[in-house]
């Protein structure tokens, strides 16, 4: 058994009581759902989702995206991972909610009642083997094994990195109240918002819950949108170069990508061709897995995700 100790001393993850089912969706968006399947623009999952939020500090973005998936990807789990201004979320399968939670419990987690939460102490653990996995068999027992496969998958299946040099992303989030406190239009927002889809982008995400203000990732040139009513919090001059992997010839229920690439980049030294970690943002959608790097990290970035290639490891 491979020895590991946790890093994730201030975590705690949070099964929110929502999910994300069929019926809703066609009660919602029948009509576009209905003309976006039938033209094939649209996937539509078919099973009920359950949501994890993860909320804690200490670790960076690209370690906690590694260290949050590797255990349920070694599970054999599928997830769609979404990182906002505020938070982390992990979308799994409902049917799979049982599993998740002896995933998490196998890694160090355990819950607190006082907190409502799985947190995970600085204690050092087993990791166990999973049981499970859609990448392959025998299931892969170390997050190196994990990745090396993830990346063979992915070029079987004929799925390269891709940048659009021309496309900038601000992580922004709707702000609630002004600087002397006072409550923000948020209609403004709802108008910034409804402008940005009329200019028909080329990027823009919304993540929207009960607890915290939209938060948004959305090409540089939007936020002209929002202005002058100053209503996005966040830094308007970190740019965010997105790396682009057409997921399409996947199944939904496919495991271990998430992993397998924050492995490869936030992983550093560990991850085989990196002399330290690249910081990262990831975000899933049914088409599509989103890298997020800055703007000085892409040469890095994409040397590290084509290195398998170029020395003949992906076959």
């Amino acid at each position: 058994m491979e020895q590991q100790s946790s890093t994730l001393m201030s975590a705690q993850i949070h099964f929110i009581d929502a999910r994300f089912n069929l019926s809703l969706a066609e009660e919602l968006f029948h009509t576009t759902t209905n003309s976006a399947t039938d033209s094939h623009d649209a996937i539509i999952f078919s099973e009920d989702l359950v949501v994890m939020s993860v909320e804690g500090e200490g670790l960076e973005a690209g370690k906690r995206v590694l260290e949050l998936t590797s255990p349920l990807a070694l599970a054999g789990i599928s997830i769609f991972f979404i990182t906002t201004y505020f938070s982390d979320y992990i979308i799994v399968p409902a049917k799979s909610k049982g599993q998740v939670i002896r995933a998490l419990e196998d890694r160090g987690f355990r819950f607190e009642e006082s907190a409502e939460a799985y947190v995970n102490p600085a204690a050092r653990h087993e990791r166990n083997k999973s049981s499970t996995s859609s990448i392959g068999t025998p299931p892969p027992t170390t997050v190196d094994e994990l990745q090396s496969r993830t990346l063979a998958l992915l070029e079987r299946h004929g799925i390269s990195p891709t940048v659009d040099a021309d496309i900038r992303l601000l992580q922004c989030a709707g702000r609630r109240s002004d600087s002397d406190g006072r409550p923000t239009d948020e209609m403004a927002l709802q108008v910034g918002l409804t402008k940005c889809l009329l200019y028909q982008p080329r990027f823009l995400s919304l993540t929207l819950t009960e607890n915290e203000a939209a938060s948004l990732l959305l090409d540089r040139r939007l936020v002209s949108h929002f202005e002058p009513n100053n209503v996005l919090l966040g830094n308007k001059e970190d740019f965010l170069i997105p790396i682009m992997l057409d997921l399409k010839p996947l199944p939904l229920e496919a495991t271990g990508i998430v992993c397998g690439l924050a492995g490869k980049l936030a992983g550093g030294p560990a991850g085989g061709s990196l002399s330290s970690a690249i910081e990262m943002l990831y975000l899933s959608t049914a088409r599509t897995g989103t890298v997020m790097v800055e703007e000085k990290d892409l040469d890095h970035a994409m040397k590290a995700l084509r290195t398998e290639e170029r020395d003949g490891g992906l076959t």
